[in-house]
């Protein structure tokens, strides 16, 4: 992204992480623009960063994506019988 693209507020993503999020503030450094993001809080150089599209998400919505979360989850741990497999976050590689 070039510079003159950039403004606070803008919704912008990190492609090498996925980090995306509103830009807070813009800082020159050593003659490179950087931007902070909201969701981390850290500096991110323009010129590797790509505009995003907004994604305003209600706290309803969040919520829905939760339980559609665990739902899935649910759905994996269960057997064709319909009986829950036993999970008890212990590792059985033997070893």
């Amino acid at each position: 992204m070039d510079q003159d693209q950039i403004a606070v507020g803008m919704q912008v993503r990190y492609p090498r992480t996925g980090t995306t999020g509103a830009v807070v503030s813009l800082t020159t450094i050593r003659g490179d623009l950087y931007a902070e993001v909201e969701t981390t809080h850290l500096l991110y150089r323009v010129d590797q960063l790509i505009a995003a599209e907004a994604k305003a998400q209600t706290g309803e919505e969040e919520k829905q994506d939760i339980r559609t979360i665990l739902e899935k989850e649910r759905e994996a741990l269960t057997r064709l019988d319909g009986s829950q497999i036993e999970t008890d976050n212990s590792c059985e590689g033997g070893g």
